[in-house]
């Protein structure tokens, strides 16, 4: 059933409002823009399916960026599923790519630390991302991820300490 011209257009202004943060936030997970467009466009596919029984009734940036994090970690199996079957050597994931005014913008130091964090471990990269990049509090990455604060703590502080020794290590 198609939802009403109402409801729809709040779906259009829910797109145009935070379409481009959760690509950014999917692009840095996931290691690529294009995957990270990817994920985004399913979350808003599944969510106007369900537009009807959810419009009015919740707060929707938490949930889309759970929903964001739960597809990047769908994109992750898929890709590792892909590469098994192509019997294929599983390369590490690497940072965003860089728009041409981005690469100029940009600082080596800025560049050295996404590439350092593209080889973290997938929650290590979106603890840290949702911390640092999203700006969320320990309570907000807990609930996206489904995992404790505590969690959310020690995994904070291992991440920092490995990307810490990457950067070292680069130098």
């Amino acid at each position: 059933m198609r939802p009403s011209a109402e409801p729809t257009d709040d779906l259009a202004g829910l797109f145009r409002a935070h379409y481009l943060e959760l690509v950014r936030l999917a692009a840095f997970i996931v290691g690529d823009v294009a995957a990270g467009e990817d994920v985004v466009q399913d979350v808003f596919v599944r969510l106007h399916e369900r537009w009807d029984a959810l419009a009015g009734q919740w707060d929707p940036q938490p949930y889309l960026r759970t929903a964001v994090v739960n597809g990047c970690r769908s994109a992750f199996k898929r890709r590792a599923s892909q590469l098994r079957w192509q019997t294929a050597v599983a390369a590490e994931p690497t940072a965003p790519p860089l728009t041409a005014e981005e690469s100029v913008l940009l600082s080596e130091d800025r560049r050295r630390l996404l590439a350092a964090l593209a080889v973290l471990p997938r929650r290590r990269r979106e603890v840290l991302v949702l911390r640092f990049y999203v700006g969320l509090s320990e309570a907000e990455i807990a609930s996206t991820l489904g995992i404790s604060p505590g969690t959310v703590k020690s995994t904070a502080a291992r991440g920092l300490d490995a990307l810490a020794r990457i950067l070292e290590e680069g130098r």
